[in-house]
């Protein structure tokens, strides 16, 4: 059978296999090289932001609790989305607009900079004065109208990461995303829960973005400087919005698609159990990351290629970065997935019952992987049927998890049983969503598209062998499922996935950026 998947591994190559010229062959080696150095420090990236997101659920489950914190939740999702919009699709967009500019590219970054501060103004604007769309079930307290106006940090904040990415530099992204912000939002909860208990989390939450939007500027700073002669044009601006809404609407779906479930469950359930949904919804996104981070990097990666009309070498991109996505994301899923009480339990003991829909959420992120990576290309190739399939997922989404809570809540299920019908509509959604998206960017390269390995079955099948001896430990050794289980899921698939996942090509990308200095 092992012979069997490394031939199935070689054949998957060849089938990608192209002949470029050399100096072809030598820019598409480097493209991957920088693909694989962001996979790098991504990985880097995700154990750190692990590591400071595990205490700040910690905190706020265990000393603010889950009332306060669905209503820090609820306030979070539309404030974030507010911010998705208010990028003007930028986070993507800014890698074509780099790429396609004559003029200097410190001008490119202040008209960016600028259109997202109107329009971080804009939906502030709507946001404070329409509060309640933030806080549906309780009333407003303190500072609570005032919080729109941290839009302009988070949407600034991705502008600027994006413009480093541009650089290649993903290290800046670990900084803000995954140390500044998620260590500064842990300290300041628990400072902030001997001030209010009630006004703690939004406080430290608008520190941890401003403090994320000034170590993301310093870095654009630096890569881009400032070039004088530059003067804000309305008609310039314009032309940028009208280019990348296509984009905008597209990552406002993708984004929305993680939230959605959130905004909806907390029409029909109580702020408790919006906060353990957002607890599970926090450790599922840590995969998320994974693929996130990636997306700064392949853009770039992919216009280049486009411009070049090089469909070969972005048909090879998609696939290997595909897989690692894949891979990674699988292997982190597992190991929160298989000790998921034990996992939701430790923000709480009553955060436990919400590790069914913990296991949903991951599955939902494994789903879309292929579709991430699909869409990484058609935002450039097929900016509006993109759209239009985004459209289509978001609306079954809807659909499925309206009808799901609809006949669950009158069947009389408990609240705690409702919060799973969200997490499994979206990792239906999301996987349709992955399949189709997938045939058509196979249809636009005319090249195949290859994200999967069979290995991948055997690697989840040894790390589930392994976690179900760890979940079957009594309850009083909880701790040793996770000190222990969760590093020993992940060391079993990694091995697996490594050995008879990974091609030459794949391990020699990773060893030569290992040994690397830059």
């Amino acid at each position: 059978m092992l012979r069997l998947l490394c031939r199935l591994r070689g054949a998957r190559s060849s089938s990608l296999a192209v002949n470029p010229t050399p100096a072809g062959a030598q820019r598409e080696e480097g493209d991957i090289a920088a693909l694989a150095k962001g996979g790098r420090t991504n990985v880097a990236g995700f154990l750190l932001r692990l590591a400071a997101r595990i205490p700040f659920l910690f905190i706020a489950g265990r000393i603010y609790g889950p009332e306060v914190l669905g209503r820090f939740a609820y306030a979070v999702i539309i404030v974030e989305f507010a911010a998705q919009i208010a990028t003007v699709g930028l986070k993507r967009g800014l890698a074509g607009a780099l790429a396609q500019t004559k003029r200097p590219e410190a001008h490119v970054l202040a008209d960016a900079l600028v259109l997202t501060l109107l329009f971080s103004l804009i939906t502030a604007g709507l946001l404070m004065l329409v509060p309640q769309i933030m806080f549906p079930n309780s009333g407003l307290n303190g500072l609570d109208r005032l919080l729109p106006l941290i839009i302009i940090a988070i949407a600034s904040t991705d502008v600027a990461l994006s413009a480093c990415a541009w650089r290649f530099d993903i290290a800046a992204t670990v900084r803000a995303r995954a140390l500044v912000e998620p260590w500064t939002i842990s300290i300041a909860a628990w400072v902030l829960s001997y001030y209010s208990l009630r006004d703690g989390l939004i406080i430290s939450y608008v520190l941890a973005m401003v403090a994320a939007m000034i170590v993301a500027l310093w870095a654009m700073v630096r890569h881009f400087g400032w070039k004088p002669g530059w003067r804000p044009h309305p008609r310039r601006l314009w032309r940028m919005t009208k280019i990348n809404l296509p984009l905008a609407a597209a990552d406002a779906v993708e984004w929305g698609s993680r939230r959605l479930d959130l905004a909806l469950l907390g029409l029909f359930v109580s702020p408790a159990t919006v906060g353990i949904y957002y607890v599970a919804q926090q450790v599922a996104s840590l995969p998320q990351k994974l693929k996130s981070s990636f997306e700064p990097i392949l853009g770039p990666v992919i216009t280049r290629n486009l411009a070049e009309h090089n469909h070969a070498a972005i048909a090879r991109q998609v696939s290997q970065v595909g897989f690692w996505i894949l891979a990674a994301q699988t292997g982190v899923s597992l190991a929160l997935g298989i000790p998921g009480e034990a996992v939701m339990g430790l923000v709480g003991p009553e955060f436990a019952v919400g590790a069914l829909a913990l296991g949903f959420l991951l599955v939902a992120e494994v789903a879309a992987a292929p579709s991430v990576v699909s869409e990484s290309a058609l935002v450039y190739m097929a900016r509006h049927r993109n759209l239009a399939l985004s459209m289509g997922m978001i609306a079954i989404q809807i659909g499925l998890t309206l009808i799901l809570l609809i006949v669950m809540r009158r069947g009389g299920y408990p609240e705690i049983a409702m919060a799973v019908a969200p997490a499994l509509a979206l990792a239906l959604a999301l996987g349709f969503n992955s399949v189709v998206k997938s045939r058509l960017l196979q249809r636009l390269l005319r090249l195949p598209i290859a994200t999967w390995r069979p290995a991948l079955v055997m690697a989840s099948a040894v790390a589930v062998i392994v976690g179900s001896g760890f979940v079957a430990l009594p309850h009083a050794l909880e701790w040793v499922e996770l000190a222990v289980g969760v590093p020993a899921i992940l060391a079993a698939y990694s091995v697996v996935i490594w050995r008879y996942g990974f091609g030459p090509e794949d391990r020699a990308l990773f060893r030569k950026q290992a040994g690397s200095t830059t």
